[in-house]
């Protein structure tokens, strides 16, 4: 008997050496050394010392908040029933029949006065958006 027909007798020993050759490739890799060059613990707590916090800055919670009465003043030109498949969609993470069973309407009509809304949005927000990604 060959050594192939062997381990397909016994799958067990084949499936261990294909798990050994997968770590052994892993610890062989460029990717796996760079763990092994680890800084020392104390030198790690003063790395991670220095990095920034995850907390946003100052100016992040301006234009978060100049984001927010933008959005609310825009929300305001809004029809009713507009604001209110927005609100339900967005803010209550709705799914699109249930916005349509609420409100009594069709599924295609929720589409469409979801898709007008976001274009009316689009345009009402659209320095806003420029101005941040630049």
């Amino acid at each position: 008997m060959h050594k192939a027909e062997a381990e397909l007798d016994e799958p067990g020993k084949w499936v261990t050496r294909i798990a050994i050759n997968t770590c052994l490739d892993r610890l062989r890799s460029r990717k796996w050394q760079i763990w092994r060059r680890r800084p020392k613990p104390d030198d790690e707590a003063a790395i991670l010392d220095m990095t920034r916090t995850p907390e946003p800055g100052a100016d992040a919670e301006v234009f978060a908040a100049e984001i927010q009465a933008r959005l609310a003043r825009a929300l305001d030109k809004l029809s009713l029933r507009q604001r209110a498949v927005f609100t339900l969609r967005h803010y209550a993470d709705r799914s699109l029949d249930d916005i349509a069973e609420l409100l009594g309407l069709d599924v295609g009509t929720v589409k469409m006065h979801l898709f007008r809304t976001m274009r009316k949005l689009r345009v009402e927000l659209h320095d806003l958006y420029f101005a941040r990604r630049s």
